[in-house]
């Protein structure tokens, strides 16, 4: 072979094994962009979701404003009900926490269990409150006060809240399950009949405010799990734990379908005692009708919510659940097997 040969054979095994590198490069990039891809939320679809802001209220909730001192509607106001969200109409805190501080600014010494997102401020001195459902700025909380004897002082914009009176709230009651990636599970609970809100978050775990990437190594002892929020006069915990049950594959121990990890387990995280008795009692009706459980059934600790790009995933993205989908359980004829008092993680 000529010296011209073999310098082009050479070229030639130099381009394709460069190619296959390449390749092998781009094939790896592109399945982590596909593994942590963020659906895009446009302002057109925020806008669909949350209410519509005008000019004041957006320069406090979206660009991080204050309104004056003792200006806001709720600086010297007292009565009993519940204050939301302005923009996306989540529930933050409740009357009986709120307190004269003479800041000029509403005050409250506790939050709605899970409300409000604390983050350390951009001045390095203070920390800023948001709403932990839609990230609208709320203002800024205080340790050390000793205001009252919580010695928390949580200072809100008036703006960036709508008070609901107590006899024009409506009462609702709550719900947590897991059962595998939590896209699905949500896509399903939020549709029920009754059903009020969801969000997806973390729970069953020893780590606190968790991220996605942190839960997915499963070394947290978290659960991907949905909270749902529920009109108990229109819907009830046990049609809602059918459900939770009728949509996954509860068989399953530590995954669902391709998703595999003890973050994906099957459990029900209840929040009282009926509810505790309600999932047992449908665990033993499944064993009655001869079918293995793995679900979990634990006492509700801390629920952390997810990042927002995880919320309502599937309408952000038009898409179905790849590992949930619904089939009738309960009304198939029953066949005696063991029963079960209680599981545990």
């Amino acid at each position: 072979m000529s010296n011209d040969k073999i310098k082009l054979v050479s070229i030639l095994i130099v381009i394709l094994v460069m190619g296959g590198i390449s390749g092998l490069f781009l094939n790896a990039s592109q399945k982590e962009e596909s593994e942590s891809e963020k659906p895009i939320v446009t302002e057109k679809e925020k806008r669909k979701m949350y209410r519509d802001l005008n000019r004041e209220e957006r320069r406090v909730i979206v660009h991080k404003g204050t309104e004056a001192p003792f200006t806001g509607e709720y600086d010297n106001f007292f009565e009993k009900g519940v204050y939301t969200c302005r923009r996306c109409g989540a529930e933050l805190f409740e009357s009986d926490d709120k307190f004269a501080s003479g800041c000029g600014w509403p005050s409250f010494d506790e939050q709605i269990p899970g409300a409000v997102k604390w983050t350390p401020d951009a001045d390095g001195m203070r920390t800023e409150i948001t709403c932990t459902n839609c990230g609208g700025h709320l203002g800024h909380v205080f340790i050390g006060e000793m205001l009252t004897a919580k010695n928390t002082r949580y200072c809100v914009n008036s703006i960036s809240m709508i008070f609901i009176p107590a006899e024009k709230r409506v009462k609702t009651e709550k719900a947590i399950f897991a059962s595998g990636c939590f896209w699905g599970t949500e896509y399903y609970m939020q549709k029920a009949p009754g059903v009020i809100s969801t969000r997806v978050g973390y729970t069953g775990g020893n780590v606190p405010n968790p991220t996605y990437q942190q839960v997915c190594t499963g070394t947290t002892g978290h659960a991907e799990s949905v909270e749902v929020t529920y009109d108990p006069n229109k819907t009830s915990y046990e049609k809602l734990a059918k459900l939770f049950f009728e949509t996954h594959d509860f068989t399953q121990i530590n995954r669902q379908g391709p998703d595999i990890g003890h973050q994906y387990r099957s459990a029900i995280f209840y929040l009282n005692d009926e509810q505790k008795d309600i999932a047992i009692k449908l665990v033993n009706i499944l064993f009655e009708k001869g079918k293995k459980v793995a679900t979990e059934i634990t006492p509700a600790g801390t629920f952390w919510p997810a990042e927002e790009y995880h919320q309502q995933y599937y309408d952000k993205n038009s898409k179905r659940p790849y590992c949930h989908a619904y089939r009738p359980i309960f009304d198939e004829k029953p066949a005696p097997e063991e029963k079960v008092s209680e599981t545990k993680s």
